[in-house]
């Protein structure tokens, strides 16, 4: 995106609502196929490298000419020193959320488990950002925004997975622990699933009523919200069980909680 690889925003105004192909195609006509063009209720917006203010004179010539009245009402020129700081606070950003899953895995459950769990939460994440790549869409703010939603998300729903094997473990210490694995599984489907709808329906009508701004933090979410619902009993679930084969760590005992004396 223009955020992290410098370059220019404009938008210009409508006085009626314009179909994104019909600018986009306007757009490369005028001298910039690699433009990025969307649509918005009654505004354009248009995203190129670093380009002048003839260039930006000659896109909205075009428009005006293709859709009459076209008024520009933003124009921001990112130079690439700063396009560079903020890709550089981007990966920060990424990365300390990631560190802080991490660490709190780490304190949380057993190396097995968090192991299983940072494993799936890679898949997640690449799955979405190969999405994006195949739909050819831009990494931007606003992908960031819905990457670092999909972690906190995705690891919150392992962790109530593996929380629920962490109880009943100790309780069916003579089973094998796949059957464990498989009982934590199905009793945490009806609150992962009944979770993620209520935010599928939300993100579904954001998808289709929020206009192009809100499109691709939608479809981001949508797609990492089901993966890593799915990821969780499909993959983290499995790499764990595979783990604990190798685990010379003893299953947890079970809580005893302390007696108290009547007086």
């Amino acid at each position: 995106g223009v955020e992290f690889t410098g370059g220019r925003i404009m938008e210009f105004a409508t006085q009626r609502p314009v179909d994104a192909e019909v600018a986009r195609q306007v757009v490369s006509d005028a001298g910039f196929p690699t433009a990025v063009v969307q649509r918005s209720q009654d505004a354009i917006s248009v995203r190129t490298g670093q380009i002048s203010a003839d260039d930006v004179a000659r896109i909205e010539k075009a428009l005006d000419t293709k859709f009459g009245d076209v008024t520009k009402q933003r124009d921001e020129l990112i130079g690439p020193s700063l396009g560079e700081e903020l890709r550089r606070n981007a990966i920060i950003a990424l990365s300390v959320a990631l560190a802080a899953q991490l660490t709190y895995l780490a304190f949380r459950f057993r190396w097995t488990f968090g192991t299983a769990a940072v494993l799936a939460l890679f898949l997640d994440c690449m799955v979405v950002i190969g999405l994006f790549a195949w739909l050819g869409k831009p990494i931007d703010g606003v992908f960031l925004a819905a990457m670092l939603t999909i972690v906190g998300y995705s690891v919150n729903d392992k962790v109530v997975l593996f929380d629920r094997v962490r109880e009943e473990w100790p309780l069916r210490r003579k089973d094998v622990f796949n059957g464990v694995v498989n009982s934590a599984i199905l009793q945490t489907v009806p609150r992962t699933v009944n979770t993620g709808l209520g935010a599928l329906f939300i993100l579904a009508a954001l998808a289709v009523f929020g206009g192009d701004s809100l499109q691709d933090f939608a479809i981001a979410l949508l797609v990492g919200i089901t993966v890593g619902t799915l990821s969780s009993s499909f993959l983290a679930a499995p790499i764990a069980i595979e783990l604990e084969k190798i685990n010379k760590q003893p299953p947890p005992v079970p809580h005893r909680p302390k007696r108290t004396t009547r007086t």
